[in-house]
């Protein structure tokens, strides 16, 4: 297949390109900037210069592909406190591919995520996002790319982990041990018992290919590689590693001590993928959060 894929260059989108070479498929990948089409040149994709709110280039792109892997989010405006821009913007994206497709029976696949699910429990691939500001925002438009299934889109959304990990990740991860550098503690929530999902970046690639190659439509599913993992085994490692202490902070601490993260690290939320693997024979093999912290994060 020929596949246009947003966020072409980014952490996630610079293992779905060679994923998806490997594999025998073309792809042309989007790029904002001379460096953005430098990686993607550089990873052996087509280059179509644009931003994901250049919606003509994003309809062209649809109809020269047999399908669509959406990976692109304005994270730039999002960390700066426009979560509901950046919605915004990604709907307008969803809303042109649907168009573009509707009828065609091309594959739609986009990001979403996991957290917030089901606080407390093991979130499966039948919870819905719980109200929580700018995460039903996007809830919100992965439920409007299920719903393009009715209009003969062969849709699906892919819910990734809190952390997608691997070397050169720039997440949450990165950012709790960039905490505990500057504050000089390893520091968890309460008894540090709330469990945080993981997967390796190879791993959720591997599964937005087989979403366009093989999911029904309107599928959801979890790149989910580990349930989860407590957030006092992260920061017993982060401790252990850079000869930090490791302490427990109160609830109340965590939003001055972890900043915005600080609400997040203080919910169990853990996830299953046990359905996505039984639809679609994904099996991740990617190394845990922990041996990779251990050798990319903390070193």
């Amino acid at each position: 297949m020929r596949v246009f894929v947003t966020g072409a260059s980014g952490f996630i989108g610079s293992a779905v390109v060679p994923e998806l070479l490997s594999h025998g498929h073309q792809v042309v990948g989007l790029a904002r900037s001379d460096e953005a089409a430098a990686t993607v040149a550089g990873l052996g994709a087509e280059v179509v210069r644009g931003s994901v709110d250049d919606l003509d280039v994003l309809r062209a792109g649809a109809t020269d592909a047999d399908a669509v892997v959406h990976l692109a989010f304005r994270h730039d405006i999002a960390f700066a406190g426009d979560f509901e821009g950046a919605a915004t913007s990604d709907r307008a994206a969803i809303e042109a591919f649907g168009e573009t497709l509707a009828g065609t029976g091309k594959a739609l696949s986009i990001a979403s995520g996991t957290a917030m699910l089901a606080p407390g429990r093991v979130a499966t691939e039948e919870d819905q996002a719980v109200s929580a500001g700018h995460i039903s925002a996007r809830a919100a438009n992965a439920a409007l790319t299920v719903a393009l299934a009715d209009r003969g889109v062969r849709s699906s959304v892919v819910r990734l982990t809190p952390t997608v990990h691997d070397a050169g990740d720039g997440g949450f991860m990165p950012a709790v041990v960039a905490t505990a550098r500057t504050t000089g503690v390893s520091a968890y929530v309460g008894d540090g018992s709330q469990r945080w999902p993981a997967v390796h970046r190879t791993d959720a690639a591997r599964l937005f290919r087989l979403a366009i190659e093989d999911a029904p439509a309107g599928s959801v599913l979890h790149a989910v590689g580990e349930e989860g993992v407590t957030i006092r085994e992260v920061a017993e490692l982060i401790g252990e590693h850079l000869d930090l202490p490791v302490r427990s902070i109160a609830a109340e601490q965590a939003p001055e001590h972890f900043g915005f993260l600080g609400a997040l690290l203080s919910t169990d939320m853990p996830a299953s993928s046990a359905a996505t693997q039984q639809l679609l024979g994904w099996e991740p093999t990617g190394i845990g959060l922990l041996e990779d912290m251990a050798a990319h994060y903390v070193d």
